[in-house]
């Protein structure tokens, strides 16, 4: 399935999003450092964000969560199977229901959930929110579809069983016994043990298999059994197909289907799939086929990393979700390779040219979400990463990335002013992430929702600057070289060319300088885009030189071409096309963390 629009979409927590709360006390409470809400989402943010360029807004960890916050009828949980007082988005409490903390009046949670909704479609835009398929929290239980709670009628005497939702740890297959120990004895309010899990104990949702597990397991969460015995390999086979009956599929894919159709019926748009490769790929073959009979037009991008060894397929597991129906998945790969360009990471140090071993022919190269930040990574401001270059180093790594497929690009929230998640926040610690665990607030994004404003008020130019260079990146991507065309590196041609960005006496060019073209066949636009990857070095006298089976690949038929700048400024140069293959285009100055998007004419 493909959308007549690129989706451009934009990841927001709702306990952040709104929030104008500057207190921000190291692991406060809801009361204390405060909470976004559905109703700040309302008709001058959504418009302020369409006007931004955003089509799908991913509305992450809308689901009722484990959570140290009590409401009438709804007691908070134990702090040992919490983490942060807010709670994980990623330890859901219950599928069918939204989090309290977001509603005005939590007892009307679900309709202000709906008119949230219904306020996105008038603005014309997409709500996207999590299935989270591998993984529950450990005190999961609906009180809005109880029938359909997970591990009801389990059989906890057997580690797996078919239609048992969950894995249940054996003596003899870890040291020790029940009860369930955690590793948060000593913890405020902690006791190490939860009560639930005295007489058996579930296996975390990372997999792992023990009665005492470790701090850096998902010891908050618990794993979902989807028919297969993760410890005897990936071969999922046995599965059923995607035209079996309900009755003919294990529990918990029954369960799931529910609350994927629950969301659907309600209007949500699509859908963000947790940790999509530790699920059989027939599960998803069988579900998404039932989706898109409901709605053929719910978008579906997922999570994933081929190198998990947790992946349930032998192939690559990005193909294999494609293949299963999915829309998009995650292009972890050449994230890792932009900020390997500035940290000692996955390996060692890369060259911009390390890209061109990412920028592959087949359907996943075009169906890639692209992202330069999420809730997961590191935020591009921080100092502790990034080579501490600040918000601008978002530019070229946002330039290469978003252009250079037709799939869906995603920013997150307060990428686009430089948020830089200083500091400790509360349980996550200082790391460079702004917390999904906490109670917080984003300080330099408050500053352009500006008190309920959200008119950028308190930005300082710098920021605004920031942000209206990203608008019109957004609106460049959309044209039709980007959103139907096709890729050509340029970085292979340019290796012996030592006007290509060489920089303290490198023999090889291809370091911080990176460029490609991009090509729709039907309209015949192109366009150009060059980014200087460097963070503290302009790069002067560029030329790039664009070869012979390039300019075929173009369709170039006239004596010279023109190249114009549409992202920057409103330079333009034209050149010989019989140049082209030898000089090459050449490019004014190109500032350090800087990109050019020039379209040929």
């Amino acid at each position: 399935m493909s959308e007549a629009i690129r989706p451009v979409i934009y990841q927001v927590l709702p306990r952040l999003f709104g929030n104008t709360n500057e207190t921000r006390k190291h692991g406060g409470t809801i009361e204390e450092n405060g909470c976004g809400k559905f109703a700040d989402f309302n008709d001058r943010a959504l418009g302020e964000l369409k006007k931004f360029g955003v089509t799908h807004l991913w509305l992450t960890g809308v689901h009722e969560q484990a959570s140290g916050t009590a409401y009438p009828g709804r007691p908070a949980d134990p702090a040992d199977i919490l983490k942060g007082k807010a709670g994980s988005p990623y330890a859901i409490r219950d599928y069918f229901d939204v989090c309290p903390d977001y509603a005005v009046d939590p007892a009307k949670r679900i309709d202000e959930f709906k008119a949230l909704l219904e306020r996105c479609e008038a603005h014309g835009l997409k709500v996207v929110i999590d299935f989270v398929p591998n993984h529950v929290a450990r005190s999961y239980a609906s009180d809005v579809r109880p029938e359909l709670s997970f591990g009801n009628d389990d059989d906890p005497a057997c580690f797996f069983k078919w239609d048992n939702n969950f894995f249940y740890v054996q003596e003899g297959q870890a040291e020790g016994g029940p009860p369930l120990k955690l590793p948060t004895s000593g913890m405020e309010g902690c006791s190490g043990l939860f009560e639930a899990e005295t007489e058996f104990v579930r296996v975390t949702g990372n997999n792992s298999i023990r009665f005492s597990p470790g701090i850096h397991d998902w010891y908050e969460t618990v794993k979902l059994n989807y028919g297969h015995d993760f410890t005897q390999g990936r071969d999922t086979s046995s599965l059923p197909g995607p035209s079996a009956k309900p009755d003919e599929v294990p529990d918990t894919w029954r369960k799931m289907d529910e609350v994927f159709a629950h969301w659907q019926a309600m209007g949500v748009a699509g859908f963000r799939v947790d940790m999509a490769h530790m699920v059989p790929m027939e599960f998803w073959k069988w579900m998404i086929t039932r989706a898109r009979e409901r709605d053929a037009e719910t978008y579906i991008f997922g999570e994933a990393y081929d190198g998990d060894p947790a992946k349930l397929t032998e192939g690559n597991v990005l193909d294999a979700l494609l293949d299963a129906g999915f829309d998009a998945v995650y292009d972890d790969p050449v994230y890792d390779a932009c900020m390997g360009l500035y940290d000692d990471f996955a390996g060692g140090y890369k060259w911009a040219n390390d890209l061109d071993g990412l920028t592959f022919t087949g359907d996943r190269f075009h169906a890639s979400l692209r992202y330069a930040e999420n809730h997961d990574e590191v935020r591009l401001a921080t100092p502790r990463e990034w080579a501490a270059l600040g918000m601008m180093v978002g530019r070229p790594v946002s330039a290469v990335m978003f252009g250079m497929g037709r799939g869906p690009v995603m920013i997150y929230h307060g990428q686009e002013v430089g948020e830089p998640a200083n500091g400790a926040e509360g349980f996550a610690g200082d790391d460079g992430r702004t917390s999904i665990f906490d109670y917080w607030a984003m300080p330099e994004f408050q500053k352009w929702v500006n008190g309920g404003k959200f008119d950028g008020g308190r930005l300082s130019d710098e920021q605004k600057e920031l942000r209206g260079w990203y608008a019109k990146l957004l609106e460049g991507v959309k044209q039709p070289a980007f959103t139907k065309g096709d890729f050509y590196g340029l970085n292979h041609a340019n290796k012996e060319n030592p006007a290509f960005g060489r920089v303290d006496g490198e023999s090889v060019s291809g370091h911080w300088l990176y460029a490609y073209l991009r090509r729709d066949q039907d309209s015949g636009q192109a366009f150009l885009v060059v980014a200087n990857f460097h963070g503290s070095r302009t790069l002067e006298g560029v030329r790039v030189v664009i070869p012979e089976d390039a300019l075929r690949w173009l369709g170039a038929s006239k004596a010279e071409l023109g190249f114009n700048e549409r992202l920057v400024d409103e330079w333009n140069t034209s050149v010989p096309v019989e140049s082209l293959t030898g000089e090459g285009v050449n490019l004014p100055s190109l500032q350090p963390l800087s990109a050019r998007m020039m379209e040929i004419g």
